[in-house]
């Protein structure tokens, strides 16, 4: 799925923005462009939300920020970001100015494909959860056919993900028709797992840990970073597991109304970028500070937006330093119940200071 060209790009981020917080890159800019949407998925409410659109002058002033630069990997998502006013300019924007971005999609429409081949993204990621019944129980319309026909149409010209989500409304049963279909297709799988995103105006329960961790299909094992991320909810949500956030000092999010959260899960706001330079919303002092205090202690979520991103540059440095040396700089953390409880104690010694 990534390469090692990948993991160096990450590491060097990393390594900019410990060494100079007030001058942070970031690895990854996720924008959500519109709310508008073809699903009635039960896992995302957005399509009940009014119509609002991120304009394609406001991207532009996003894109010309100091915090991105020509590797930072930019997200174009919804909604569904096809059906944006202005998705075919934007696409030819980055297709002409940064052309290191990626498009998620539903696939209902044919438009995707169009779009795509003659804007080029980097890669598409098109949503699957399930097989045929599951499709339409989960995103309340009949477009399993729709998204397989978009992932044929372009598999073989531009790289392309299925994209499946874990939630309250299917199953491991589904995970692993998903992975068998990529398989098939020649095409990769990202896994994630259900969160509550305000954004998305979640509601509904996370997902219990109780045989969880006997459920995963062992078709899950042909890529590690699936595997440990699904494997490690199990621990995460037993409470056995504490790993800090970094990836909030590395990736960022812009939602259609332009308000900037701290992350995906937290109803933290770091600004607008209606009202603030995105350079002083990322690096300004007040959000540096609020950054770095989240960083430290949250333990929140387990998206995989965020949580992938420590999961392997942890287990990376793991192959070539022991722990001791990796807690020095990145600080304490536990994969799973550690009876000594160490890594609470360190926690609860640092929050105290």
């Amino acid at each position: 799925m990534y390469g090692f060209i990948d993991y160096a790009r990450g590491g060097l981020f990393c390594l900019n923005n410990f060494l100079w917080p007030r001058h942070k890159k970031l690895s990854q800019l996720m924008i959500y462009a519109t709310t508008r949407c073809q699903s009635h998925c039960r896992h995302c409410n957005i399509w009940q939300k009014p119509h609002v659109d991120l304009p394609l002058s406001t991207i532009r002033e996003i894109m010309a920020s100091h915090c991105v630069s020509r590797n930072t990997t930019v997200g174009l998502e919804g909604g569904e970001f096809v059906l944006h006013p202005d998705a075919e300019e934007i696409m030819r924007f980055f297709a002409s100015n940064h052309p290191n971005y990626t498009l998620l999609t539903n696939g209902l429409t044919a438009r995707v494909v169009d779009l795509s081949l003659r804007y080029r993204p980097r890669r598409v990621y098109v949503s699957l959860d399930g097989d045929r019944d599951t499709y339409r129980v989960m995103r309340g319309c009949d477009g399993f056919d729709s998204a397989l026909r978009v992932v044929r149409a372009l598999k073989d010209r531009i790289p392309v993900s299925l994209m499946f989500c874990l939630s309250p409304w299917n199953s491991f049963r589904d995970m692993e028709f998903v992975i068998q279909l990529a398989r098939s297709l020649d095409v990769d799988v990202r896994i994630g797992i259900y969160g509550q995103m305000a954004f998305f105006d979640t509601t509904r329960a996370l997902l219990s840990a109780e045989g969880f961790a006997k459920s995963i299909p062992h078709s899950l094992r042909q890529t590690t970073e699936n595997y440990d991320f699904v494997m490690l909810y199990d621990e995460w949500r037993r409470g056995n597991l504490c790993l800090r956030c970094h990836s909030i000092l590395n990736q960022l999010v812009v939602h259609s109304n332009g308000d900037v959260p701290l992350c995906q899960n937290l109803a933290v706001k770091l600004g607008n970028v209606h009202r603030q330079p995105l350079d002083e919303i990322f690096n300004g002092a007040e959000s540096c500070a609020r950054q770095c205090r989240y960083a430290r202690h949250c333990n929140a979520c387990w998206i995989n937006f965020h949580r992938k991103f420590d999961i392997i540059m942890v287990r990376t440095l793991e192959r070539v330093l022991p722990k001791c040396l990796i807690e020095r700089v990145y600080g304490p953390y536990q994969w799973a119940a550690d009876t000594n409880m160490t890594y609470r104690k360190k926690i609860n010694e640092e929050s105290n200071s």
